[in-house]
């Protein structure tokens, strides 16, 4: 008889630890399953920018020579035929490199500032044996000119690239392609504040305290 309550007692036991694991912990579970999508979205938001970040070589797939008096100048572009607001990297290379050379590059073109036509020619960031311009788009169509401005051993002097075609905007218009990129991340943040607000986590940890 003893041995038959023991056994019932055992399993009473085991029962209720057995429901107790598998029921839902309350508030707490709704509040950690919330914090747990939240760090996965933030993860796949850092997942979708690495690519931006990443510190990729500069490959040039076409390029055109310009005279600037006793200088010869090899323009690189890493995209061609050339498109509006469509990013790019630029190089410069001036014959025998550009080791006791300095100068400046004029860009002349439709929707371009003033302050931003003329700067010094610099190393490009990622290809340090040539000046460029590392990752920039021309704001619009039309025709372009860059002019160099040199100073080395021969001395100074000038001379410009014109009429670079520069072809419309690749792809939908911007508007578009901004409204399409946000969606997944609008659409999470929707998620997540209509779970913050159902569950109201902040009251109910109040009342856990």
């Amino acid at each position: 008889m003893n041995s038959a309550r023991t056994t019932q007692r055992f399993t009473t036991r085991t029962t209720r630890r057995s429901a107790a694991r598998t029921a839902p912990r309350g508030p707490r579970g709704r509040v950690h399953r919330l914090l747990l999508a939240a760090a996965a979205a933030l993860a796949l938001a850092l997942a979708a920018g690495a690519p931006a970040a990443a510190y990729a070589p500069v490959g040039i797939v076409h390029t055109e020579k310009v005279e600037a008096g006793p200088y010869t100048v090899t323009v690189g572009f890493s995209e061609w035929p050339l498109r509006a607001l469509q990013s790019l990297d630029f190089t410069f290379a001036p014959e025998g490199g550009i080791a006791h050379k300095s100068g400046t590059l004029t860009i002349d073109g439709p929707g371009l500032d003033d302050e931003d036509r003329t700067s010094s020619l610099a190393r490009h960031p990622r290809k340090l044996d040539v000046w460029g311009l590392d990752v920039q788009a021309l704001p619009e169509p039309g025709k372009w000119d860059f002019t160099f401005a040199l100073d080395g051993h021969a001395g100074p002097a000038r001379g410009t690239l014109r009429d670079v075609a520069v072809l419309d905007q690749p792809g939908p218009p911007l508007a578009v392609s901004w409204t399409l990129c946000a969606i997944p991340p609008v659409g999470m943040l929707a998620y997540l504040a209509a779970g913050w607000r159902r569950n109201n986590p902040a009251a109910k940890l109040s009342t856990l305290v």
